[in-house]
């Protein structure tokens, strides 16, 4: 398998000495927009939409400053709702990296260091596999909610893989043989 030298070199810190790498991929990089937004967006658009409206009235009404300043975080914490959440996914999957090797299952992520998330292929209890009609998916390890697409709601996953049925597939097969 022949990797991008910066994988390999951040795959190679992690691996153990008798460790042999099977699969090393990325989720899909880019703004993705996922179907649970037709939940999300509404409130997004509201606590924004209200925020902004809060601030102009109390800017347009000569208020005190202090009033001023109390709006200020409710817009920025809209605007991130708004969008600023697409750009911070979109940042956190350009930083990860997902690996399956013959011992366990391998998360390398985060926005400002370095986290490692690290899974006994012995120990994995449930695999749960969702594909698109393109064979992009996301592949859940352990047992968790189905639905929704929060991090830490849903718990460790390779998220937006290509070939997702093959990866799921090496993944059985490891997880046979370490037994």
């Amino acid at each position: 398998m022949r990797l991008p030298i910066e994988i390999a070199n951040q795959l190679a810190a992690e691996l153990g000495p008798r460790e042999t790498l099977l699969w090393s991929g990325r989720p899909r990089r880019g703004i993705v927009v996922r179907a649970s937004e037709w939940v999300t967006m509404p409130f997004a658009l509201m606590w924004g939409g209200f925020a902004v409206f809060w601030e102009w009235q109390v800017i347009h009404s000569n208020a005190p400053v202090f009033l001023v300043l109390w709006g200020v975080p409710f817009v920025l914490v809209g605007l991130y709702l708004i969008v600023g959440r697409f750009f911070v996914d979109a940042r956190l999957r350009e930083r990860t990296i997902y690996a399956v090797t013959n011992e366990r299952i391998l998360i390398v992520s985060g926005l400002f260091g370095r986290n490692v998330r690290s899974l006994g292929l012995r120990g994995l209890s449930d695999l749960s596999l969702r594909e698109t009609g393109n064979g992009e998916g996301s592949i859940l390890f352990g047992s968790g909610a189905p639905y929704g697409r929060r991090r830490g709601a849903l718990g460790p996953r390779f998220e937006l893989v290509a070939n997702a049925r093959n990866v799921y597939e090496i993944i059985r097969e490891a997880q046979h043989a370490a037994k």
